[in-house]
């Protein structure tokens, strides 16, 4: 175990404090958390790489740390109605798609490389966006922009798509190759 594998596995357990925060309505409390975990995102991926600690666990566990913290962000929030529900769909769908499509893979022996395209990195980055500024809003809501936060939503929508579509057709591209 290293220095990143650990703050992968902190930004895991900083989930259900984050949602427990959420459902009891302390949203100062769960935006200070949910900045550690993104932080902690940031910086895992970055010892790794100064480190030279990169590892197999790591890049499992970094997406599924990834996934866990944004589809249980935006489910809260979207039961809460801080977060459209149509947009939690679309972020869900598309992580939903990911699993599957990797599980497919393993199923048929494909062996594929845990490399996120750089259409990902953007969208895990609109993505936490989206949920930093849902929670600013409920903690400062004088501060409140409602325009701004739809063209966030948007963005983040778009970005969304055109990753899982990225991700279809890898996973088509992995497949074809193999069957030659």
């Amino acid at each position: 175990m290293n220095i990143p594998n650990l703050l992968t596995l902190s930004r895991i357990i900083l989930v259900p404090i984050i949602i427990i925060s959420l459902l009891n309505g302390a949203f100062t409390k769960a935006i200070v958390f949910f900045i550690i975990a993104c932080v902690t995102d940031g910086l895992d991926g970055f010892l790794a790489r100064i480190l030279n600690q990169r590892t197999i666990l790591g890049s499992y566990l970094d997406p599924l740390a990834d996934k866990a913290l944004i589809a249980a962000s935006f489910i809260a929030l979207s039961i809460l109605g801080v977060i459209p529900g149509w947009l939690t769909v679309i972020v869900v769908s598309r992580d939903f798609i990911i699993l599957l499509g990797v599980s497919v893979l393993f199923l048929m022996s494909i062996s594929l490389e845990i490399k996120p395209a750089f259409v990902s990195k953007v969208t895990t980055v609109f993505q936490f966006l989206t949920v930093f500024f849902a929670l600013i809003s409920q903690v400062f809501p004088e501060y409140r922009n409602p325009g701004a936060i739809r063209a966030i939503y948007w963005a983040t929508a778009l970005f969304t798509i055109a990753s899982g579509f990225n991700y279809i057709f890898r996973g088509i591209k992995l497949i074809n190759s193999d069957k030659q």
